[in-house]
Protein backbone atom coordinates (compact mmCIF):
# COMPACT_ATOMS: atom_id res chain seq x y z
CA UNK A 1 0.00 0.00 0.00
CA UNK A 2 1.41 3.53 -1.24
CA UNK A 3 -0.37 6.42 1.10
CA UNK A 4 -0.08 9.56 0.72
CA UNK A 5 3.19 12.20 2.25
CA UNK A 6 1.55 12.81 5.17
CA UNK A 7 1.86 10.75 8.27
CA UNK A 8 -1.64 8.85 9.73
CA UNK A 9 -2.23 11.50 12.73
CA UNK A 10 -1.96 14.75 10.71
CA UNK A 11 -5.38 16.40 10.32
CA UNK A 12 -6.80 16.71 6.37
CA UNK A 13 -7.63 19.88 7.22
CA UNK A 14 -10.19 21.65 5.02
CA UNK A 15 -9.88 18.62 2.07
CA UNK A 16 -13.05 16.10 1.75
CA UNK A 17 -14.14 16.63 5.08
CA UNK A 18 -14.44 20.49 4.51
CA UNK A 19 -14.55 22.13 8.12
CA UNK A 20 -13.92 19.42 9.55
CA UNK A 21 -15.99 18.99 12.98
CA UNK A 22 -19.34 20.22 11.54
CA UNK A 23 -18.64 17.63 8.23
CA UNK A 24 -17.89 14.66 10.35
CA UNK A 25 -20.22 15.13 12.77
CA UNK A 26 -22.71 15.65 9.70
CA UNK A 27 -21.10 12.46 7.99
CA UNK A 28 -20.92 9.89 10.95
CA UNK A 29 -24.97 11.54 11.49
CA UNK A 30 -26.01 10.27 7.73
CA UNK A 31 -24.06 7.04 7.94
CA UNK A 32 -25.02 6.01 11.53
CA UNK A 33 -29.07 6.62 10.20
CA UNK A 34 -28.60 4.88 6.84
CA UNK A 35 -27.16 1.62 8.90
CA UNK A 36 -30.04 1.99 11.32
CA UNK A 37 -32.62 2.35 8.75
CA UNK A 38 -31.04 -0.79 6.63
CA UNK A 39 -30.89 -2.57 9.37
CA UNK A 40 -34.71 -2.18 10.34
CA UNK A 41 -35.45 -2.36 7.02
CA UNK A 42 -33.74 -5.74 6.33
CA UNK A 43 -35.10 -7.47 8.79
CA UNK A 44 -38.79 -6.41 8.32
CA UNK A 45 -38.35 -7.91 4.45
CA UNK A 46 -36.90 -11.08 6.12
CA UNK A 47 -39.83 -11.30 8.46
CA UNK A 48 -42.25 -10.52 5.49
CA UNK A 49 -40.74 -13.50 3.37
CA UNK A 50 -40.51 -15.80 6.20
CA UNK A 51 -44.36 -15.49 6.80
CA UNK A 52 -45.08 -15.32 3.20
CA UNK A 53 -42.83 -18.70 2.20
CA UNK A 54 -44.32 -20.52 5.20
CA UNK A 55 -48.00 -19.93 3.88
CA UNK A 56 -47.04 -21.28 0.42
CA UNK A 57 -44.45 -23.85 1.67
CA UNK A 58 -45.73 -25.38 4.49
CA UNK A 59 -47.08 -28.78 3.87
CA UNK A 60 -51.01 -29.88 4.37
CA UNK A 61 -53.04 -29.11 6.23
CA UNK A 62 -50.71 -26.07 7.05
CA UNK A 63 -49.36 -24.29 10.49
CA UNK A 64 -51.48 -25.65 13.18
CA UNK A 65 -53.07 -22.80 15.33
CA UNK A 66 -50.81 -23.51 17.80
CA UNK A 67 -47.42 -22.86 15.85
CA UNK A 68 -49.43 -19.64 14.22
CA UNK A 69 -49.44 -18.47 17.84
CA UNK A 70 -46.16 -19.21 18.74
CA UNK A 71 -44.84 -17.56 15.41
CA UNK A 72 -46.66 -14.28 15.82
CA UNK A 73 -45.45 -13.74 18.65
CA UNK A 74 -41.84 -14.88 18.09
CA UNK A 75 -41.58 -13.03 14.84
CA UNK A 76 -41.69 -9.32 15.86
CA UNK A 77 -39.95 -10.00 19.52
CA UNK A 78 -37.30 -11.57 17.28
CA UNK A 79 -37.29 -8.78 14.47
CA UNK A 80 -36.96 -6.25 17.76
CA UNK A 81 -33.83 -8.02 19.45
CA UNK A 82 -32.21 -8.72 15.77
CA UNK A 83 -32.33 -4.75 15.64
CA UNK A 84 -31.47 -3.74 19.03
CA UNK A 85 -28.61 -6.20 18.99
CA UNK A 86 -27.60 -5.35 15.41
CA UNK A 87 -27.57 -1.69 16.03
CA UNK A 88 -25.29 -2.10 19.22
CA UNK A 89 -23.29 -5.18 17.81
CA UNK A 90 -22.69 -4.16 14.06
CA UNK A 91 -24.12 -0.11 13.31
CA UNK A 92 -21.63 0.11 16.63
CA UNK A 93 -19.04 -1.58 15.97
CA UNK A 94 -18.21 -0.22 12.27
CA UNK A 95 -18.52 3.58 13.63
CA UNK A 96 -15.97 2.53 15.61
CA UNK A 97 -13.59 1.09 13.17
CA UNK A 98 -14.35 4.40 11.21
CA UNK A 99 -13.67 6.61 14.41
CA UNK A 100 -10.36 8.09 12.70
CA UNK A 101 -12.71 9.80 10.32
CA UNK A 102 -14.58 11.46 13.30
CA UNK A 103 -10.59 12.12 14.76
CA UNK A 104 -9.80 14.15 11.39
CA UNK A 105 -7.06 12.08 10.46
CA UNK A 106 -5.47 10.13 8.13
CA UNK A 107 -6.43 5.86 9.13
CA UNK A 108 -3.20 3.78 9.07
CA UNK A 109 -3.25 1.04 6.66
CA UNK A 110 -5.00 -1.25 9.34
CA UNK A 111 -7.63 1.21 9.78
CA UNK A 112 -8.27 1.54 6.04
CA UNK A 113 -8.51 -2.14 5.66
CA UNK A 114 -10.77 -2.69 8.19
CA UNK A 115 -13.48 0.54 7.16
CA UNK A 116 -13.04 -1.15 3.59
CA UNK A 117 -14.29 -4.47 5.25
CA UNK A 118 -17.27 -2.71 7.30
CA UNK A 119 -19.57 -3.92 4.63
CA UNK A 120 -18.73 -7.49 5.00
CA UNK A 121 -18.73 -7.38 8.77
CA UNK A 122 -22.18 -5.56 8.83
CA UNK A 123 -23.24 -8.87 6.64
CA UNK A 124 -21.57 -11.13 9.13
CA UNK A 125 -23.73 -10.04 11.54
CA UNK A 126 -26.72 -10.17 9.80
CA UNK A 127 -25.83 -13.76 8.92
CA UNK A 128 -25.00 -14.42 13.16
CA UNK A 129 -28.38 -12.87 13.37
CA UNK A 130 -30.34 -15.17 11.04
CA UNK A 131 -28.80 -17.94 11.80
CA UNK A 132 -30.04 -18.07 15.35
CA UNK A 133 -33.09 -17.14 13.91
CA UNK A 134 -32.83 -20.26 11.91
CA UNK A 135 -32.18 -22.37 15.13
CA UNK A 136 -34.93 -20.35 16.89
CA UNK A 137 -37.48 -20.58 14.35
CA UNK A 138 -37.22 -24.39 13.37
CA UNK A 139 -36.44 -25.49 17.08
CA UNK A 140 -40.12 -23.96 18.09
CA UNK A 141 -41.73 -25.74 14.63
CA UNK A 142 -40.14 -29.02 16.51
CA UNK A 143 -41.56 -28.41 19.57
CA UNK A 144 -44.89 -27.35 18.50
CA UNK A 145 -45.22 -29.47 14.70
CA UNK A 146 -42.61 -31.53 14.22
CA UNK A 147 -43.67 -32.53 10.59
CA UNK A 148 -42.82 -28.83 9.69
CA UNK A 149 -39.03 -28.42 10.08
CA UNK A 150 -38.11 -28.87 7.36
CA UNK A 151 -39.84 -26.48 5.65
CA UNK A 152 -39.37 -24.11 8.81
CA UNK A 153 -35.78 -24.49 8.23
CA UNK A 154 -36.28 -23.64 4.42
CA UNK A 155 -37.96 -20.90 4.44
CA UNK A 156 -36.14 -19.12 7.39
CA UNK A 157 -32.71 -19.83 5.52
CA UNK A 158 -34.17 -18.50 2.29
CA UNK A 159 -34.63 -15.11 4.06
CA UNK A 160 -31.86 -15.19 5.88
CA UNK A 161 -29.71 -15.01 2.31
CA UNK A 162 -32.01 -12.36 1.06
CA UNK A 163 -31.58 -10.27 4.00
CA UNK A 164 -27.90 -10.77 4.19
CA UNK A 165 -27.80 -9.28 0.32
CA UNK A 166 -29.34 -6.38 0.93
CA UNK A 167 -27.18 -5.83 4.28
CA UNK A 168 -24.25 -5.74 1.97
CA UNK A 169 -25.51 -3.85 -0.52
CA UNK A 170 -26.91 -1.20 1.42
CA UNK A 171 -23.60 -1.62 3.60
CA UNK A 172 -21.49 -0.68 0.72
CA UNK A 173 -23.34 2.05 -0.77
CA UNK A 174 -23.89 3.91 2.93
CA UNK A 175 -20.56 3.66 3.80
CA UNK A 176 -18.86 4.89 0.19
CA UNK A 177 -18.37 8.43 1.86
CA UNK A 178 -15.91 6.61 4.10
CA UNK A 179 -14.72 4.19 1.53
CA UNK A 180 -13.55 7.65 -0.56
CA UNK A 181 -12.06 8.83 2.46
CA UNK A 182 -9.89 5.83 3.74
CA UNK A 183 -8.76 6.04 0.02
CA UNK A 184 -8.13 9.42 -0.31
CA UNK A 185 -4.26 9.95 -1.80
CA UNK A 186 -3.51 6.61 -1.75
CA UNK A 187 -2.67 4.45 -4.46
CA UNK A 188 -3.26 0.69 -3.42
CA UNK A 189 -0.60 -1.56 -5.39
CA UNK A 190 -3.53 -4.46 -5.18
CA UNK A 191 -7.74 -4.65 -4.24
CA UNK A 192 -8.07 -3.53 -0.75
CA UNK A 193 -10.87 -5.40 -0.66
CA UNK A 194 -12.36 -8.46 -2.59
CA UNK A 195 -11.88 -7.97 -6.07
CA UNK A 196 -14.15 -7.72 -9.00
CA UNK A 197 -14.62 -11.40 -9.90
CA UNK A 198 -15.33 -12.41 -6.03
CA UNK A 199 -17.84 -9.51 -6.40
CA UNK A 200 -19.86 -10.89 -8.89
CA UNK A 201 -19.50 -13.87 -7.90
CA UNK A 202 -21.28 -13.05 -4.60
CA UNK A 203 -24.00 -11.10 -6.48
CA UNK A 204 -24.67 -13.90 -8.49
CA UNK A 205 -25.32 -16.31 -5.79
CA UNK A 206 -27.29 -14.33 -3.74
CA UNK A 207 -29.05 -13.02 -6.87
CA UNK A 208 -29.57 -15.94 -8.91
CA UNK A 209 -27.90 -18.63 -7.18
CA UNK A 210 -30.01 -19.19 -3.53
CA UNK A 211 -33.11 -18.40 -5.15
CA UNK A 212 -33.14 -20.43 -8.39
CA UNK A 213 -32.34 -23.11 -5.61
CA UNK A 214 -34.93 -22.56 -3.59
CA UNK A 215 -37.20 -23.12 -6.46
CA UNK A 216 -35.31 -26.23 -6.74
CA UNK A 217 -36.04 -27.16 -2.92
CA UNK A 218 -39.72 -26.28 -3.15
CA UNK A 219 -40.17 -28.91 -5.86
CA UNK A 220 -38.19 -31.60 -4.37
CA UNK A 221 -40.06 -31.55 -1.19
CA UNK A 222 -43.22 -31.00 -3.26
CA UNK A 223 -42.26 -34.54 -5.24
CA UNK A 224 -41.35 -36.22 -1.69
CA UNK A 225 -44.08 -35.37 -0.04
CA UNK A 226 -46.50 -36.23 -2.67
CA UNK A 227 -49.26 -34.24 -0.76
CA UNK A 228 -49.24 -30.94 -2.97
CA UNK A 229 -51.68 -30.30 -5.63
CA UNK A 230 -51.09 -29.39 -8.43
CA UNK A 231 -52.40 -25.63 -7.97
CA UNK A 232 -50.47 -25.37 -4.81
CA UNK A 233 -47.29 -26.06 -6.23
CA UNK A 234 -48.19 -24.04 -9.35
CA UNK A 235 -48.66 -20.87 -6.78
CA UNK A 236 -45.38 -21.75 -5.11
CA UNK A 237 -43.28 -21.93 -7.91
CA UNK A 238 -45.07 -18.51 -9.20
CA UNK A 239 -44.72 -16.60 -6.20
CA UNK A 240 -41.32 -18.38 -5.58
CA UNK A 241 -40.18 -16.73 -9.44
CA UNK A 242 -41.75 -13.46 -9.00
CA UNK A 243 -39.13 -13.52 -5.91
CA UNK A 244 -36.41 -14.60 -7.89
CA UNK A 245 -37.01 -11.86 -10.60
CA UNK A 246 -37.63 -8.72 -8.29
CA UNK A 247 -34.58 -9.70 -6.07
CA UNK A 248 -32.48 -10.60 -8.59
CA UNK A 249 -32.83 -7.55 -10.53
CA UNK A 250 -32.26 -5.70 -7.68
CA UNK A 251 -29.06 -7.38 -6.88
CA UNK A 252 -28.50 -6.93 -10.68
CA UNK A 253 -29.38 -2.79 -10.61
CA UNK A 254 -26.51 -2.52 -7.54
CA UNK A 255 -24.04 -4.16 -9.38
CA UNK A 256 -24.39 -2.73 -12.56
CA UNK A 257 -24.09 0.51 -10.45
CA UNK A 258 -21.11 -0.84 -8.63
CA UNK A 259 -19.44 -1.44 -11.92
CA UNK A 260 -20.22 1.19 -13.92
CA UNK A 261 -20.43 4.58 -11.38
CA UNK A 262 -16.38 4.32 -11.09
CA UNK A 263 -15.90 3.85 -14.88
CA UNK A 264 -18.20 6.88 -15.76
CA UNK A 265 -16.54 9.29 -13.02
CA UNK A 266 -13.12 7.80 -14.97
CA UNK A 267 -14.36 8.91 -18.38
CA UNK A 268 -15.96 12.02 -17.29
CA UNK A 269 -12.39 12.95 -15.91
CA UNK A 270 -10.30 11.74 -19.50
CA UNK A 271 -12.94 14.19 -21.41
CA UNK A 272 -11.82 17.10 -19.11
CA UNK A 273 -8.05 15.96 -19.61
CA UNK A 274 -8.65 15.72 -22.98
CA UNK A 275 -9.70 19.80 -23.15
CA UNK A 276 -6.61 20.32 -21.03
CA UNK A 277 -7.44 20.14 -17.19
CA UNK A 278 -4.51 18.29 -16.07
CA UNK A 279 -6.02 19.14 -12.13
CA UNK A 280 -8.89 16.38 -12.45
CA UNK A 281 -8.84 14.43 -9.35
CA UNK A 282 -11.72 10.97 -9.18
CA UNK A 283 -12.53 10.44 -5.34
CA UNK A 284 -11.56 6.57 -4.85
CA UNK A 285 -14.19 4.71 -3.06
CA UNK A 286 -13.49 1.36 -4.25
CA UNK A 287 -11.32 -1.11 -2.55
CA UNK A 288 -11.56 -3.49 -5.89
CA UNK A 289 -9.69 -3.71 -9.19
CA UNK A 290 -12.17 -0.46 -10.18
CA UNK A 291 -10.70 1.68 -7.08
CA UNK A 292 -7.13 0.74 -8.70
CA UNK A 293 -8.28 1.82 -11.95
CA UNK A 294 -9.26 5.52 -9.93
CA UNK A 295 -6.43 5.59 -8.21
CA UNK A 296 -3.92 4.88 -11.30
CA UNK A 297 -6.17 7.55 -13.39
CA UNK A 298 -5.56 10.36 -10.57
CA UNK A 299 -1.32 9.18 -10.32
CA UNK A 300 -1.54 9.70 -14.56
CA UNK A 301 -3.03 13.06 -14.25
CA UNK A 302 -0.78 13.83 -11.06
CA UNK A 303 2.15 12.70 -13.57
CA UNK A 304 0.68 15.03 -16.90
CA UNK A 305 0.43 18.20 -14.40
CA UNK A 306 4.00 17.53 -13.04
CA UNK A 307 5.15 17.18 -17.14
CA UNK A 308 2.81 20.54 -18.06
CA UNK A 309 4.19 22.40 -15.06
CA UNK A 310 8.21 21.27 -16.44
CA UNK A 311 7.48 22.11 -19.72
CA UNK A 312 5.89 25.00 -19.01
CA UNK A 313 8.93 26.38 -16.88
CA UNK A 314 11.41 24.81 -19.43
CA UNK A 315 9.78 26.38 -21.76
CA UNK A 316 9.74 30.06 -19.99
CA UNK A 317 13.72 29.44 -19.30
CA UNK A 318 14.48 28.63 -22.86
CA UNK A 319 11.75 29.15 -25.27
CA UNK A 320 8.84 27.65 -26.01
CA UNK A 321 10.28 26.77 -29.73
CA UNK A 322 13.15 25.35 -28.06
CA UNK A 323 11.37 23.12 -25.58
CA UNK A 324 9.28 21.70 -28.67
CA UNK A 325 12.52 20.95 -30.80
CA UNK A 326 14.06 19.38 -27.52
CA UNK A 327 11.11 17.22 -27.03
CA UNK A 328 11.18 16.37 -30.88
CA UNK A 329 15.01 15.87 -31.30
CA UNK A 330 17.34 14.16 -30.05
CA UNK A 331 19.49 16.12 -27.32
CA UNK A 332 22.97 16.48 -28.97
CA UNK A 333 25.59 18.75 -28.70
CA UNK A 334 26.38 20.81 -31.83
CA UNK A 335 24.12 22.67 -34.48
CA UNK A 336 23.54 23.45 -37.69
CA UNK A 337 24.01 26.86 -40.33
CA UNK A 338 21.41 28.71 -40.90
CA UNK A 339 20.51 32.02 -42.58
CA UNK A 340 18.84 34.14 -39.03
CA UNK A 341 18.54 37.79 -37.91
CA UNK A 342 19.41 38.66 -34.93
CA UNK A 343 18.58 41.62 -32.57
CA UNK A 344 20.29 43.12 -29.58
CA UNK A 345 18.84 45.15 -27.06
CA UNK A 346 20.66 46.68 -23.88
CA UNK A 347 20.09 49.12 -21.18
CA UNK A 348 21.87 52.40 -21.98
CA UNK A 349 24.06 53.55 -18.67
CA UNK A 350 23.15 50.70 -16.65
CA UNK A 351 26.27 51.01 -14.62
CA UNK A 352 25.34 54.20 -13.53
CA UNK A 353 21.78 53.27 -12.70
CA UNK A 354 22.63 50.28 -10.51
CA UNK A 355 25.00 52.78 -8.85
CA UNK A 356 22.27 55.64 -8.13
CA UNK A 357 18.99 53.53 -7.04
CA UNK A 358 18.27 50.24 -4.30
CA UNK A 359 18.18 47.19 -6.20
CA UNK A 360 14.74 46.93 -5.77
CA UNK A 361 14.02 49.38 -8.08
CA UNK A 362 16.28 48.15 -10.70
CA UNK A 363 14.86 44.63 -10.74
CA UNK A 364 11.38 46.70 -11.60
CA UNK A 365 12.64 48.60 -14.04
CA UNK A 366 14.80 45.68 -16.08
CA UNK A 367 11.21 43.55 -15.90
CA UNK A 368 9.61 46.54 -17.43
CA UNK A 369 12.00 46.51 -19.83
CA UNK A 370 12.62 42.68 -20.59
CA UNK A 371 8.24 42.65 -20.60
CA UNK A 372 8.17 44.84 -23.67
CA UNK A 373 10.98 42.96 -25.50
CA UNK A 374 9.13 39.65 -24.73
CA UNK A 375 6.34 40.75 -25.83
CA UNK A 376 7.15 42.25 -29.25
CA UNK A 377 9.86 39.44 -30.12
CA UNK A 378 7.25 36.96 -29.59
CA UNK A 379 4.45 38.95 -31.64
CA UNK A 380 6.92 38.90 -34.55
CA UNK A 381 7.77 34.85 -34.26
CA UNK A 382 11.46 35.42 -32.84
CA UNK A 383 13.16 33.47 -29.76
CA UNK A 384 14.76 35.29 -26.74
CA UNK A 385 17.18 33.26 -26.43
CA UNK A 386 18.95 34.59 -23.62
CA UNK A 387 19.30 37.70 -20.71
CA UNK A 388 22.22 39.22 -20.40
CA UNK A 389 22.51 41.31 -17.24
CA UNK A 390 20.50 44.13 -18.60
CA UNK A 391 20.93 43.40 -21.85
CA UNK A 392 18.67 40.37 -24.20
CA UNK A 393 19.87 38.46 -27.60
CA UNK A 394 16.60 37.87 -29.92
CA UNK A 395 17.08 35.43 -32.74
CA UNK A 396 14.79 35.04 -35.85
CA UNK A 397 14.91 31.85 -37.89
CA UNK A 398 15.77 29.46 -35.60
CA UNK A 399 15.06 26.61 -33.89
CA UNK A 400 11.95 27.20 -36.25
CA UNK A 401 12.18 28.02 -39.71
CA UNK A 402 11.01 31.43 -40.18
CA UNK A 403 10.89 32.62 -44.37
CA UNK A 404 10.47 36.16 -43.51
CA UNK A 405 13.11 36.61 -40.64
CA UNK A 406 14.75 39.36 -41.39
CA UNK A 407 11.30 41.55 -41.94
CA UNK A 408 10.29 40.25 -38.30
CA UNK A 409 13.72 40.94 -36.92
CA UNK A 410 12.98 45.09 -38.36
CA UNK A 411 9.81 45.27 -37.16
CA UNK A 412 10.04 43.76 -34.07
CA UNK A 413 13.15 46.60 -33.84
CA UNK A 414 11.00 48.99 -34.72
CA UNK A 415 7.86 48.55 -32.35
CA UNK A 416 10.05 47.48 -29.61
CA UNK A 417 12.10 51.08 -29.82
CA UNK A 418 8.74 52.77 -29.95
CA UNK A 419 7.21 51.27 -27.03
CA UNK A 420 10.71 51.53 -24.36
CA UNK A 421 10.15 55.30 -25.66
CA UNK A 422 6.57 55.09 -24.57
CA UNK A 423 6.48 52.65 -21.74
CA UNK A 424 10.06 53.06 -20.25
CA UNK A 425 11.47 56.39 -20.53
CA UNK A 426 13.31 55.59 -17.61
CA UNK A 427 15.34 52.93 -19.14
CA UNK A 428 16.50 54.10 -23.06
CA UNK A 429 17.83 51.38 -24.87
CA UNK A 430 20.43 51.02 -27.72
CA UNK A 431 19.04 48.27 -30.46
CA UNK A 432 20.78 46.59 -32.88
CA UNK A 433 19.65 44.25 -36.11
CA UNK A 434 21.45 42.63 -38.16
CA UNK A 435 21.07 39.39 -40.83
CA UNK A 436 23.67 36.93 -41.57
CA UNK A 437 25.03 32.77 -41.53
CA UNK A 438 24.99 31.52 -37.71
CA UNK A 439 25.38 28.69 -36.27
CA UNK A 440 22.38 27.30 -33.95
CA UNK A 441 22.59 24.77 -31.53
CA UNK A 442 23.15 23.37 -27.88
CA UNK A 443 26.65 24.49 -27.08
CA UNK A 444 27.92 23.19 -23.34
CA UNK A 445 28.97 19.80 -22.11
CA UNK A 446 26.47 16.71 -22.33
CA UNK A 447 25.18 17.24 -18.69
CA UNK A 448 24.39 21.18 -19.05
CA UNK A 449 23.73 22.80 -22.14
CA UNK A 450 21.66 25.31 -23.69
CA UNK A 451 20.55 26.45 -26.78
CA UNK A 452 22.15 29.76 -28.92
CA UNK A 453 23.49 30.88 -31.83
CA UNK A 454 27.19 31.89 -32.71
CA UNK A 455 28.03 34.23 -36.03
CA UNK A 456 28.92 37.40 -37.47
CA UNK A 457 25.42 38.68 -37.33
CA UNK A 458 25.49 37.85 -33.30
CA UNK A 459 28.39 39.85 -33.32
CA UNK A 460 27.32 42.62 -35.31
CA UNK A 461 24.18 43.13 -33.89
CA UNK A 462 25.98 43.51 -30.48
CA UNK A 463 28.36 46.21 -32.17
CA UNK A 464 25.25 47.82 -34.03
CA UNK A 465 23.38 48.44 -30.09
CA UNK A 466 26.75 50.24 -29.01
CA UNK A 467 26.49 52.20 -31.69
CA UNK A 468 22.40 53.32 -31.12
CA UNK A 469 22.86 54.15 -28.02
CA UNK A 470 23.93 57.40 -29.07
CA UNK A 471 22.30 57.73 -32.09
CA UNK A 472 19.07 59.32 -33.38
CA UNK A 473 15.75 56.81 -32.28
CA UNK A 474 18.31 54.38 -30.58
CA UNK A 475 18.01 51.53 -33.21
CA UNK A 476 20.63 50.74 -35.82
CA UNK A 477 20.22 47.98 -38.57
CA UNK A 478 22.64 46.36 -41.13
CA UNK A 479 21.89 47.55 -45.01
CA UNK A 480 22.35 43.72 -45.40
CA UNK A 481 19.10 42.85 -43.03
CA UNK A 482 16.99 45.64 -44.49
CA UNK A 483 17.89 44.22 -48.21
CA UNK A 484 16.60 40.86 -46.80
CA UNK A 485 13.29 41.84 -46.07
CA UNK A 486 10.40 42.03 -47.97
CA UNK A 487 9.75 45.36 -49.55
CA UNK A 488 6.93 47.39 -47.59
CA UNK A 489 9.51 46.50 -44.77
CA UNK A 490 12.34 47.91 -46.51
CA UNK A 491 10.65 51.34 -47.77
CA UNK A 492 10.83 52.22 -43.30
CA UNK A 493 14.55 52.33 -43.75
CA UNK A 494 17.42 54.40 -44.98
CA UNK A 495 20.95 53.87 -45.08
CA UNK A 496 23.09 56.31 -43.18
CA UNK A 497 26.80 55.54 -43.92
CA UNK A 498 29.20 53.16 -43.56
CA UNK A 499 30.99 52.31 -40.68
CA UNK A 500 34.08 49.69 -39.78
CA UNK A 501 32.52 48.00 -36.79
CA UNK A 502 34.76 47.43 -33.81
CA UNK A 503 36.28 43.54 -34.14
CA UNK A 504 35.33 43.89 -38.33
CA UNK A 505 37.73 44.07 -41.32
CA UNK A 506 34.79 45.19 -43.68
CA UNK A 507 32.84 48.15 -43.18
CA UNK A 508 29.03 48.09 -42.50
CA UNK A 509 26.20 49.87 -43.87
CA UNK A 510 23.89 51.01 -41.48
CA UNK A 511 20.29 51.72 -41.57
CA UNK A 512 17.81 53.79 -39.52
CA UNK A 513 14.28 53.83 -39.60
CA UNK A 514 12.94 56.07 -42.11
CA UNK A 515 11.03 59.09 -40.47
CA UNK A 516 8.21 60.27 -43.28
CA UNK A 517 9.41 64.09 -43.70
CA UNK A 518 12.08 64.49 -41.66
CA UNK A 519 15.97 62.71 -40.70
CA UNK A 520 15.92 59.62 -39.75
CA UNK A 521 14.45 58.50 -36.36
CA UNK A 522 11.39 56.20 -34.99
CA UNK A 523 8.95 56.11 -37.28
Amino acid sequence: MVTSGRSPAEPFGSGLLGPLDQHATALRRRVQGLLTAALIATNVIGALVVVGLAALLMPAPGMSGELVRVTAVAVPVYVVSAVVAGTLWGTRGALRTLRWAADGRRPTDAERAASLRVPLRLTFVQAVLWGIATLLFGGLAALVQPEVVLTEFLVVAFAAVVVCAIAYLFGEFALRPYAALALAGTAPSRPVSGGVNRRMLLFWCLGTGVPVAGLVVTAVLAWVRGDVSTTKLAVSVIALGLVVLCFGLLVTVFTARSVVNPLSSVRDALARVRAGDFTVEIPVYDGSELGLLQAGFNDMTAGLAERERLRDLFGRHVGHDVAVEAMRTSAELGGTVRTVSVLFVDLVGSTALAASRPPEEVVGLLNRFFAVVVDEVDRHHGLVNKFIGDAALAVFGAPAPLGDHATCALAAGRAIARRLAAEVPDGPAGIGVATGDAVAGNVGDPRRFEYTVIGDPVNEAARLTELAKNAPGRLLASWTAVESAAADEAARWTATGDVTLRGRTRPTTLASPRQPGGPPGVP
